[in-house]
């Protein structure tokens, strides 16, 4: 049962990794529902607040794109936070950038006297910054001063954006300090976003030649971009020293950052659409991150190339992605699926009006087009572009989509970028027909006077053959597409599973198109390790395109096999089915001891009231002799403590009586435990005032 159970597992799985394969690799999606779960998921704040400030930005920065509104949650643990880091003069310009751009979030109630004096710190700090992200956190907090309307001015911003541009390179790349040699992509993403810092703070326009020099750079930086086959770039860093190494998605997004940071103040960049369309994609193909620092990174350089993103540089002079996507990817021409394309921002937001061309669908394996030149009609409801494929005749298959994308507006051609044409990966599924089945024995030397029964696979008919070593068994079938055309799927096995349950698979080869197998037992007794019995006949075929794979029982045969010689191998011994350990377990019978006799049910009633009689006679007895009362306490309080202690002693007895009909022993100590505290003291009151009242009889 298990390793059947194995073979129906394993065959299943195939088909789901590959139409798993289709669905990851066919289409980029735009931020959804599933990245804002994962932000919530991720950035989970530990009794209100997160562990530092910075972790609290990203988290905060995060909720804010994604429209999450979890500010309100954080700012009465953070608050006092940042404003204790922008009092304590012994603060970093790390923890001053940290604290300053987590109050442009959280809008914290600071005075404009603690920014003044902020302000006047950096501007000290930045006279003696000799590296880049002293720099960097120093014009990026003053840029974030400014925007809380409090001057923030750079006297000298000519020498401090030359002191910046003096650590760049030929490359597009920049050095972290002048002492050191190595120079990185990822601190050239950090230099952008401090220069384009330092030309809004100039008190006067900055040098248009040095701008120009800049934006030459950032055409050289673009010239070190690394892609895919699919169009997908990014950037990553050449020769750094691992612990200065941030990864691919961390440095794209710092470049992302600092390009559009510098495009917002100096203008028109000439960077091909083209290429941001294929930073987003490079974004949207990590799927939904798995960690907090991924996740803020991906977010936040999408926002940037989206220009939605809220802060000091409100507009970006960049071409904003388009992204064309396919919300299914794998479409049953039984159900008459749709070919639907959705073309958005990165974020989701609806494209300007344009037109979406199917320019041709090829066989994945075959560059031959099976259509071209097909226009998708608009779901104005829906904002979806859609084109009816069932009456177009595409057979099931693997198919890659080439669509081109035409704006309406020729100004929004310097707005948005489409890319061009974009390619796509989708799968056609339909209902393959198992035509012409026969199955049949023979002997050796006669397969063409074969009887051939024939098999309907749409029925659970099963068929009985019967063969001997000196015979074969002969089985084909043809499978037929929807449109009539031969198919050829990626799975077809045929399994013959002994009453030992030993297995045997088999492949079957298409020839002619149809798929045929001959098995010679004589060939095989050795396989089949003489094993004479029934036999029992499975076929399973399965493609991934097929909606009706199957794994179906034939029927069977009975082997009529020599015997083994004495050297012939053995079966290998058959696995144990683990669940067997929770099927029925054989029945216990317990065997008790036989009951010791006891005397008849009379005489144990005559030694009952036997027992009772002396129990008469005591209450006989108080009857004839009267019953004392001269000694019984006359005041009240004796008399109640007399009273309860005859109460607690019938309690006592009434007790033994339940113990004897109902009570298990530790329920009755308990109990009497109880009773015994109670009579010790009201029975010492009692005895008490009796042994006063004797001793004043005897003085009398």
């Amino acid at each position: 049962m298990a390793r059947n159970l194995g073979f129906v597992v394993g065959f299943a799985a195939l088909i789901c990794a590959a139409l798993l394969s289709i669905s990851a690799a066919a289409s980029i999606r735009p931020i959804s529902d599933a990245h804002r779960s994962a932000a919530l998921e991720l950035f989970v704040p530990i009794d209100g607040s997160f562990p530092s400030l910075e972790e609290t930005y990203e988290a905060l920065r995060t909720f804010q794109i994604l429209g999450l509104g979890k500010t309100s949650d954080i700012s009465n643990a953070t608050c006092p936070v940042v404003l204790d880091k922008l009092r304590s003069p012994t603060s970093s310009p790390k923890e001053f950038f940290n604290a300053l751009r987590l109050n442009g979030i959280l809008g914290c109630e600071i005075g404009s006297q603690t920014f003044e004096n902020v302000a006047s710190h950096l501007h000290a700090l930045i006279k003696d910054a000799d590296s880049l992200m002293d720099l960097y956190y120093s014009v990026i907090s003053l840029l974030h001063i400014k925007g809380q309307g409090v001057s923030a001015v750079l006297s000298d911003a000519e020498g401090v954006f030359h002191s910046i541009k003096a650590l760049s390179q030929s490359d597009g790349r920049w050095r972290y300090d002048s002492n050191n040699a190595e120079s990185s992509t990822y601190a050239a993403g950090i230099a952008l976003e401090a220069l384009a810092a330092v030309v809004s703070l100039a008190d006067a326009e900055v040098d248009q030649s040095k701008i120009g020099i800049v934006k030459h750079d950032i055409e050289k930086l673009f010239d070190s971009i690394k892609s895919y086959d699919d169009g997908t770039l990014y950037f990553d860093e050449k020769h750094v020293d691992g612990s200065e190494y941030k990864g691919p998605l961390t440095t794209t997004a710092s470049v992302v950052r600092g390009v559009t940071a510098f495009a917002a103040v100096a203008g028109k960049l000439n960077i091909p659409g083209d290429k941001m369309l294929g930073l987003a994609k490079f974004f949207l193909s990590i799927g939904v991150p798995g960690s907090t620092k991924d996740l803020f990174n991906q977010i936040d350089a999408l926002s940037c190339l989206e220009s939605n993103r809220q802060g000091f540089f409100l507009w970006y002079r960049i071409s904003i992605p388009l992204i064309l996507s396919l919300p299914a990817t794998v479409l049953s021409l039984t159900s008459k699926d749709q070919l639907k394309v959705e073309v958005t921002t990165v974020f989701g937001s609806a494209a300007p009006p344009l037109t979406v061309i199917l320019v041709q669908a090829s066989s994945y394996d075959k560059d031959t087009p099976v259509l071209e030149n097909q226009e998708l009609q608009f779901d104005t409801e829906n904002n979806i572009h859609y084109l009816d494929i069932l009456p177009l005749k595409i057979d099931v298959g693997k198919y890659t989509l080439e669509f081109e994308i035409s704006l309406h507006d020729p100004e929004n051609l310097n707005i948005y970028a489409t890319g061009g044409r974009a390619n796509a990966l989708a799968f056609l599924t339909g209902t393959i027909k198992v035509d012409k089945a026969q199955i049949g024995v023979f002997d050796s030397d006669a397969e063409s006077a074969a009887t051939m029964q024939k098999l309907d696979l749409s029925q659970d008919n099963r068929i009985s053959l019967a063969a001997n070593h000196l015979q074969r068994m002969r089985l084909t079938f043809q499978l037929v597409t929807p449109l009539g055309h031969n198919f050829k799927p990626h799975q077809v096995f045929l399994k013959l599973r002994h009453e030992s349950k030993v297995e045997h698979i088999f492949a079957l080869e298409s020839s002619a198109r149809q798929f045929k197998i001959i098995l010679d037992f004589l060939g095989l007794v050795e396989k089949f390790y003489y094993l004479s019995g029934r036999y029992e006949i499975d076929l399973a075929i399965g493609d991934a395109a097929m909606e009706n794979s199957f794994l179906r029982v034939l029927g069977y045969i009975d082997l009529d096999l020599p015997e083994p010689p004495e050297k012939a191998s053995r079966p290998p011994p058959q696995p144990v089915d683990p669940y067997s350990r929770f099927g029925p377990k054989p029945e216990i019978s317990h065997i008790f001891r036989s009951p010791e006799k006891r005397p008849p049910k009379e005489l144990s009633f005559s030694f009952l009231a036997l027992t009772i009689v002396p129990l008469v006679g005591f209450l006989i007895g108080l009857l004839r002799l009267g019953v004392n009362f001269k000694g019984f306490p006359s005041s009240s309080v004796p008399a109640l403590f007399s009273i309860l202690f005859h109460a607690g002693i019938a309690a006592v007895l009434l007790l033994y009586g339940l113990f004897w009909l109902k009570l298990d022993l530790f329920m009755t100590l308990k109990a009497l435990g109880l009773l015994g505290v109670f009579l010790i003291f009201v029975g010492h009151r009692t005895l008490s005032h009796l042994a006063s009242t004797s001793a004043k009889l005897k003085t009398n």
